[in-house]
């Protein structure tokens, strides 16, 4: 089998270099970069003949084949990758909303593997795990030279499993190791809630093949005849993006006109404007965004958007920066290389690569202390409520009055939680007092 494997990648070489010498002979303009390359391909395979006649073990040539690529492909940036028939299937899997392991979005800053953001309900979320985290070990073993590939397939794997991360983090003295046990991780991708005052709350974890249908269902049900919405917050925090289909499918909910994004390459099938289309079914009350570090990518596309068409104000910290797209090639064999082609731009023709979306309004995450006594009721004096088999009282929409005071106090206790959904929450809640005084005096 090895032999086969390597008379087929000699074979490959060979025609390579033979097609590169062909062109050599009959180009008389040929740049002094094209007779470098088949130099370099040379060398190649007198190293690769080498190390396989000569290395003090017998080796997989598949397997050095194989670094070889890895080798290249890391050399151009944190985001592309080569990626085994095992690893290709596994991100198409993902793409679809639902894999084993614990719940990460990772990737190499400045030669260190790093989170960038975990995803919501998910064992690494639950455990604290946090965007900016960085990941030293995977089970004892050091991630120094690793590749986002080799990462993932460390980190995923079957249901209930566990694997154990050695962390650093900002401020933190020393490594901690975090134990996790990998679960089934269902991204959901949308989830929503009505707010106080018709406000409604959309939140997008993830972009994926069914995200732009999702959040139109969602509205749908927030935004009804008779209660319509009086503003959204659009929460993109922690969203370490996904599909661009989706980014842009998703801007287009809110937008009537304008560019959405635009993507340049070097080659001419990159360049490609995405404008909105006006289908009359936009959602038209006051939007704002809300991001973080953790926004990336598809979300960022989807924030930008937003921003400079005017169509909703931005709130929180910078986000992410990352700009670039990825193509995913399926190769022979199964394999698949998942490479950057082109860089994206804001409306506004502006690239926000390594810089990230600056927020309308800087609005910094600050974690609510626990005060239990304050949210307990002191008197213990017998009440109504406190009968067996009380009767439950209504509300004018029939709502019980229980189920009622539960959900406006856990939208109370989010608000305290949150003080950038409160912000969020404010502005949209001083817009429509605003509106409303406008309208009265005109």
């Amino acid at each position: 089998m090895k032999k086969t494997s390597m008379k087929i990648y000699l074979l490959a070489v060979i025609c390579l270099g033979t097609f590169i010498l062909f062109s050599l002979n009959n180009d008389s303009n040929v740049s002094a970069k094209d007779a470098t390359i088949y130099k370099d391909i040379k060398t190649f395979s007198e190293v690769l003949d080498m190390v396989r006649k000569n290395y003090v073990d017998d080796v997989d040539t598949e397997k050095l084949m194989q670094g070889a690529i890895n080798g290249m492909i890391r050399s151009l940036d944190p985001h592309s990758a080569f990626m085994t028939p095992d690893l290709y299937k596994e991100l198409e899997v993902e793409t679809q909303g639902q894999f084993g392991g614990i719940g990460i979005e990772i990737m190499i800053i400045k030669d260190v593997l790093t989170i960038v953001s975990p995803i919501e309900d998910t064992p690494a979320f639950i455990a604290g795990l946090k965007s900016g985290d960085q990941i030293l070990k995977i089970d004892g073993k050091s991630t120094k030279d690793i590749t986002i590939m080799e990462a993932v397939k460390k980190l995923r794997g079957p249901k209930d499993t566990k694997v154990t991360l050695t962390i650093i983090r900002e401020n933190m003295v020393a490594p901690k190791d975090v134990t996790l046990t990998r679960a089934i991780i269902q991204v959901k991708s949308v989830r929503f809630k009505m707010l106080e005052d018709n406000i409604g709350y959309a939140r997008i974890a993830a972009f994926q093949e069914r995200t732009s249908d999702d959040l139109r269902k969602a509205l749908k049900e927030l935004d009804n005849k008779k209660k319509p919405l009086k503003g959204l917050v659009l929460d993109l925090r922690n969203d370490p993006g996904g599909l661009l289909t989706q980014a842009i499918e998703v801007s287009d909910i809110f937008l009537k006109s304008g560019v959405i994004v635009s993507t340049r390459g070097r080659t001419k099938s990159m360049e490609t404007t995405s404008t909105a289309s006006n289908t009359n079914d936009e959602i038209t009350c006051p939007v704002v965004v809300l991001v973080n570090e953790g926004t990336a990518s598809a979300a960022e596309i989807v924030a930008g958007a937003l921003q400079d068409n005017g169509r909703a104000l931005i709130v929180g910290t910078q986000t992410f920066g990352k700009a670039s797209v990825q193509t995913v090639i399926p190769l022979e064999g199964g394999s698949a290389l998942k490479l950057t082609t082109a860089r994206y731009y804001t409306p506004n023709g502006k690239s926000i690569q390594a810089e990230g979306i600056k927020p309308d309004i800087v609005v910094p995450f600050v974690r609510a202390q626990e005060d239990t006594d304050s949210l307990q009721d002191k008197e213990d004096r017998l009440r109504e409520k406190d009968l067996r088999g009380h009767i439950q009282p209504a509300t004018e929409d029939g709502t019980k009055l229980d189920e009622k005071l539960h959900q406006e106090t856990q939208v109370m206790s989010d608000l305290a939680k949150d003080n950038q959904l409160k912000t969020a929450v404010d502005i949209l809640k001083s817009w429509t007092i605003m509106k409303d005084n406008f309208l009265r005096m005109n």
